[in-house]
């Protein structure tokens, strides 16, 4: 079994909204062949949590303008650090960058197939760790200013 094409189409629009919200690292899988209850994955992650529920608000109003759509679950507003978006063809995963690394999703699901995303989206790849290497540079001028 693979992903069905509205899966592909709400993933594809997601990553989108990820993308033009400056989301880190998006990748997608195709994990209907594991799991009976979603078809498809959508990881993204950003570097704080004001930037976490931009991308995820910016994912909600596309999906729901542009197809329709419209999540059955959210989780984890609270706090921003994980929040999950449930439309049950596909699930979308927006973590904060820390809790991205910790929880490693992307080796849970490493052996599913990656689905293709837009060229906005494969762009942010090793975003997380440029952005990770710019601000330990910066936190060493600030300590280094400091002495």
């Amino acid at each position: 079994m693979t992903a069905t094409d509205r899966s592909i189409e709400l993933i594809t629009a997601a990553a989108q909204a990820a993308a033009d919200k400056l989301a880190h690292d998006i990748i997608a899988y195709d994990v209907s062949d594991v799991l009976s209850i979603t078809d498809a994955f959508l990881l993204a992650s950003a570097p704080n949590d004001r930037q976490v529920k931009s991308i995820v608000d910016e994912i909600e109003e596309r999906l729901s303008k542009e197809l329709g759509a419209k999540p059955v679950r959210r989780e984890g507003d609270r706090d921003a650090r994980w929040i999950l978006l449930d439309y049950v063809d596909i699930v979308v995963h927006v973590q904060h960058s820390e809790e991205r690394v910790f929880y490693a999703l992307e080796r849970l699901w490493k052996d599913c197939p990656e689905l293709e995303l837009p060229a906005d989206a494969k762009e942010t790849r090793g975003k997380a760790a440029e952005h990770a290497k710019l601000q330990a540079e910066e936190d060493a001028s600030e300590f280094g200013e400091v002495r």
